[in-house]
């Protein structure tokens, strides 16, 4: 049964393997410019928690701001780079029973001694084991291909899409992406509707779990901040702000989305009070809502969780219902 799983599905493990070769002959070289750019800036005694003086921020503001225009670009190729799970549980995981049962090869497949059971099993067990291994070097590499963008940006590793792309995380997407593929296969037997279901399931519950599961992943913390002054606290950057705006002592919210970071004395350069446009009464402050950087491996570990719990949930159905396939 093992040799038949390799002879079956063979040609299908050189194409990725090929696709991975050609990712990563692509990635490489970027990511070593990235990585020779951000040592020539100096960057890496930017991002040092320790207390710098106002011309060396100044500095450090202006190299951020020169990487980021360098490499801002490549943003628009992490979002691409987030497909790849799902392209594994389309071409490995749907076709693996829609196939079978289109094309009818399951009826001679479950009746020369191997029962169904088994043949579950074994297919999915290797598909789950392959698509691990994948899915582990494809982490490793893009944690690596990505630090020197998470440590340029503001959000750090806890942001939008560089979450996704690096960490454990790609074994939990690629693996349920897989089951998903292989348990709507079992439901509509056919190999098109099969990678239509898991393509619209995936993107659906990776949204639905990013955008309302993730930040509640441990309660938000807040902080303020005076609008006169220095601005930011120190060691803010890499923290994942869910929420931020300017608020009267009262604690009102005044303007959201937004903050005030005024000179000493409080008054702009034409002598007007600093943030009189907004009616801001004396004592207003910055507000934000947000997870702090050093909660990435904690919230890798429980999306993680959530995907793998949910993919051994499909893969246990899926074979449910390979039994009752006529």
């Amino acid at each position: 049964m093992i040799w038949l799983t390799w002879r079956q599905h063979r040609k299908q493990a050189f194409y990725t393997l090929l696709g991975f070769a050609a990712l990563a002959a692509l990635m490489v070289p970027i990511g070593l410019s990235m990585r020779h750019t951000f040592a020539d800036l100096g960057l890496a005694e930017c991002i040092r928690p320790v207390a710098i003086s106002e011309a060396a921020a100044e500095t450090c503001n202006a190299s951020f701001h020169r990487f980021s225009n360098q490499y801002g670009s490549l943003n628009l190729v992490a979002v691409l780079l987030i497909t790849l799970p799902v392209l594994v549980g389309l071409f490995w995981g749907a076709p693996l029973v829609a196939r079978e049962v289109e094309q009818g090869t399951h009826r001679f497949a479950w009746t020369q001694g191997v029962g169904r059971n088994r043949w579950a099993l074994v297919k999915f067990g290797l598909v789950g084991v392959a698509t691990v291994l994948l899915a582990v070097c494809y982490g490793l590499g893009m944690s690596w291909w990505v630090t020197p963008l998470t440590q340029a940006a503001q959000e750090g590793r806890l942001g939008a899409i560089v979450f996704d792309l690096q960490g454990i995380a790609p074994i939990g997407y690629t693996l349920f992406a897989v089951a998903l593929g292989i348990f709507a296969g079992t439901v509509w037997k056919r190999v098109l509707p099969a990678m239509g279901i898991t393509l619209v399931g995936f993107i659906g519950v990776r949204a639905a779990v990013e955008l309302l599961a993730r930040p509640h992943y441990q309660p938000a913390r807040t902080q303020t901040f005076p609008i006169e002054g220095a601005g930011i606290p120190e060691g803010n950057r890499g923290d994942w702000v869910l929420s931020m705006g300017i608020r009267n002592p009262d604690g009102t919210m005044v303007a959201e989305d937004t903050r005030i970071q005024c000179p000493p004395g409080g008054k702009g350069p034409d002598g007007r009070v600093c943030g009189a446009e907004l009616g801001l009464q004396p004592g207003a402050y910055n507000w934000e809502l947000y997870q702090p950087a050093d909660r990435f491996w904690l919230f890798q570990g429980i999306e993680t969780g959530i995907f793998v719990a949910l993919a051994l949930l499909l893969l246990y159905l899926a074979v449910r219902r390979v039994r009752r396939i006529a």
